[in-house]
Parts: C-alpha cells; sequence; structure tokens
C-alpha cells in the first residue's frame, strides 16, 4: 500500500466517511493500523459465494481478529449494512434471556446469504444451549428470480442445499463437532458426491452419507428386498443407525415416505450422552425440508400416518424459519387486481414477525406473534396491514358476505389446528 497517498475507500456495503488522504506526517506504525483497518472492512463486507470451499467463516475470523469492533476510531460508516458486524446480545456477554430476546424479536431477514448463514447458525446454537433436540431450519435455498426459471429442476435446489448445509456444518465442525450431513439413501448420496466432485469427508469434522445404509460388505449392485421395500412405500433398503461420535445431524431432501427414518434414528440418539464435557448432546438439524409441505401428504396411502404429527413432528423447534407468500386481491379501483407479497421470519428464541414486502427490495413489520400463526392467520395479518394503508377497502365497506366468499368457512390446516396428543413446540 502506498502510505502516502492512500485514501479512504468506499466498499459494496458501506462507504466511509471522510476522502481526504493520510496527511504526510502520517507515522508508518498508524499508516499500518489505518490500513489495516479498512482491509479488514473490506474482509466483511466481501461477497462470498455459497458453498465454495474457502469458507465465508475464516474471512470473518481473520476480519474480526485485526480490526475489533472496539478499534474503528473515528470512523464512521454512513450506511447500516455494516452493522451487522456489531455483536448481538449474547449470555457470555453478560445479556439476560429477556434482552436476548429482544434482540432477535427485532432481527430483520437477512439481505444476502451470507448473513443468512451466519444469522441461522446463531440461532441453532441458542436453540441448543436451550437444550433443544429436534431442530428446523427453513429458507428459500436459491434466490427468487432463480427458483421461477423454468429449468431449474429439483435436483438443483438438492445441490444448492447440500453447499449451504456444508458451509452450515462448518462452522460448528470449526469448534470441534462432529457433524454428518445425511441425505435419504446411498444411492442419492453417491450421485450428489459424484456430482459436487466430494468424498465422503469434504471438511474436517464434517461427513457426508445417507440416513439408510446397508450393511459393511455387502457390494451387491442389485438388492431384491430393496424393491419391495420401496413399493411399500418403507424407505429404500438398508438400516438406519447413528453414526459414533457425531454430535449433529444434518437432514437433507427428505420426502414424507422418509420422515420415519428420522424418528428412528432420533429414537436412536435421544439418550446418548456428549463424549466430552463441554460437548452438547446429538441434535437433529432438519434442513429445508418444507415440512409445511410434507405435513399435507401425512395420512394419504403409503405415507405416514396424521398421527405422526403429533408424535414426531410437532416436537420440532423451527429455529431459523424464513417462508415467503404471494398473493393476489381483487379491487374495485385500477389496477384492479393487487398484487402483494410477505414473509413468515423467526430467529429463535425471537418471536414469529409477520412482515410484508414493500416493494423496493425491503420488508416492513406488521405485527409480532409469540404463537406461530396459521397460514390463513398470516394472509389477513397482510391484507388488515393493507387495509390500513388503504390500498384496498376495510371489512365494513366490502360486506360480511363478499369477505365469507374470500376467506371460505375454513382458514386452517389440520396440523394447524389444536390437537390432544400433539406438541406445542413447533409453533412456539
Amino acid at each position: 500500500a502506498n502510505f502516502a497517498s492512500l485514501p479512504y475507500t468506499s466498499f459494496s456495503k458501506g462507504t466511509i466517511a471522510g476522502h481526504a488522504p493520510y496527511p504526510p506526517s502520517l507515522s508508518i506504525a498508524d499508516a499500518m493500523k489505518s490500513s489495516a483497518t479498512i482491509l479488514s472492512l473490506a474482509l466483511f463486507a466481501s461477497p462470498a459465494t455459497i458453498g465454495a470451499f474457502s469458507s465465508p467463516w475464516n474471512r470473518a475470523n481473520v476480519a474480526s481478529t485485526y480490526c475489533p469492533i472496539g478499534a474503528m476510531g473515528a470512523i464512521t460508516v454512513s450506511s447500516s449494512k455494516l452493522c451487522m458486524n456489531i455483536p448481538a446480545p449474547t449470555t457470555e456477554g453478560g445479556a439476560s434471556p429477556e434482552e436476548i430476546k429482544a434482540a432477535a424479536d427485532k432481527e430483520a431477514p437477512p439481505s444476502s446469504f451470507y448473513e443468512l448463514q451466519r444469522a441461522s447458525v446463531k440461532a441453532a446454537k441458542m436453540a441448543i444451549a436451550d437444550d433443544r433436540r429436534l431442530l428446523e431450519i427453513e429458507f428459500p435455498p436459491l434466490p427468487a428470480k432463480v427458483l421461477e426459471m423454468d429449468d431449474v429442476s429439483a435436483y438443483d435446489v438438492a445441490k444448492a442445499n447440500v453447499n449451504l448445509a456444508l458451509d452450515f456444518a462448518k462452522s460448528f465442525a470449526a469448534n470441534g463437532s462432529n457433524v454428518a450431513i445425511m441425505l435419504p439413501d446411498e444411492d442419492e448420496c453417491n450421485i450428489m458426491k459424484e456430482d459436487l466432485k466430494m468424498d465422503e469427508k469434504p471438511y474436517p469434522n464434517v461427513v457426508l452419507t445417507s440416513l439408510r445404509r446397508s450393511e459393511e460388505g455387502d457390494n451387491r449392485i442389485f438388492k431384491a428386498e430393496n424393491l419391495l421395500i420401496g413399493l411399500l412405500g418403507q424407505g429404500s433398503g438398508g438400516t438406519v443407525k447413528p453414526i459414533p461420535n457425531i454430535n449433529m445431524y444434518v437432514i437433507l431432501v427428505a420426502s414424507a415416505q422418509e420422515l420415519p427414518d428420522i424418528e428412528e434414528l432420533y429414537e436412536q440418539i435421544k439418550d446418548i450422552e456428549p463424549v466430552k464435557s463441554d460437548m452438547h448432546k446429538p441434535v437433529i438439524v432438519m434442513y429445508n425440508l418444507k415440512l409445511d409441505v410434507l405435513r399435507g401428504d401425512l395420512g394419504a396411502p403409503a405415507f405416514p400416518s396424521k398421527d405422526f404429527q403429533d408424535r414426531f413432528l410437532s416436537r420440532v423447534k423451527p429455529v431459523y424459519y424464513l417462508r415467503t407468500r404471494q398473493y393476489s386481491r381483487s379491487t374495485n379501483k385500477p389496477p384492479f387486481i393487487l398484487n402483494y407479497q410477505g414473509c413468515l421470519f423467526r430467529s429463535y428464541p425471537g418471536h414469529y414477525q409477520t412482515l410484508l414486502d414493500t416493494g423496493t427490495g425491503r420488508y416492513r413489520k406488521v405485527v409480532g406473534n409469540d404463537m406461530r400463526p396459521a397460514l390463513g392467520e398470516f394472509k389477513e395479518q397482510l391484507t388488515d396491514a393493507l387495509r390500513d394503508e388503504g390500498a384496498i377497502p376495510q371489512k365494513e365497506d366490502e360486506g360480511a358476505l363478499f369477505g365469507f366468499l374470500r376467506t371460505g368457512y375454513k382458514t386452517t390446516t389440520w396440523w394447524e389446528e389444536e390437537r390432544e396428543n400433539a406438541s406445542m413446540e413447533w409453533r412456539t
């Protein structure tokens, strides 16, 4: 760096105020310190390719080492984007549980996959610290514009989920945890490893494997028993068994028919004590499984019965949840059709936020819910926000009959109703 003429510069995620060059009398030590500060800010702000083996967490750690928050000095940031580097309240920092929850209640949806990864890892760690053993993480694995493309297949989404899960696992593996990323069966796992050019251990302390695995030494190409098992809708052959010394199981791309395999795995690991005193008990993370969609298949022929929701799925805690919804509504004024969308967002231990898309790339919080709202209730909350803004007529102007015809008699699905034997973990 040319210390005599090095200016403060602008980065993609924030502009550093003061564009004058350093004074000629600046000492070499001060110049090096200042340049290190700027380079650290660049590391914080640099874009990270999701799925790359050069983990973005390494860059953040380097930036934190060379540029702690207290070393910023008189440098001011005119954009709020860099505020993501200000530490959130933590137990280690002396914050109370109420302060931590209040901060999580105000957390905004991520603006990039890098921010999303950081937030989902933080939420998962806090849930594990609270002794949660069954976790759900749900968000769109690809940008919305990509998901809407006709040539994007389910396999493309699965590959994106594997890469995202790998980055998620790295942050735990870096702290000494052993993580297993699991696909439903061996065939799917082998295809994925070949396509992504990965081996069974793509990263230290991380293994890529399958829920159902054949017995050691069974090298048959065709297994007749698997055909019958598949026709009966009872998995894809092999057996479900835990892996020794694994602290976290990250489950990917499982269908509704394969959900009982996750329950079977949990029954085998729930009583296992951690190998080390500073480690947590084994946990299962259901990663982008779209459990809300899979619940709709329960009770159908060749699928698990509806009591599977009461027995197992209702105990899964959503720790990081981001689901977007699009709606249309007719009006009596131009343009006569109003398209609007919003998202339901939750970052543990915060509450569920109903957010309305403002059309400017940002979301506005409509209401916070300590209890997860049903899908019909979520839509009504967005609609009420539009009524308050005058975008659509008030209820009394529409009339009771017309309002009933819009919403219908039933606004909840069967699993969103209060069920006698179901846990409330999945809604709180």
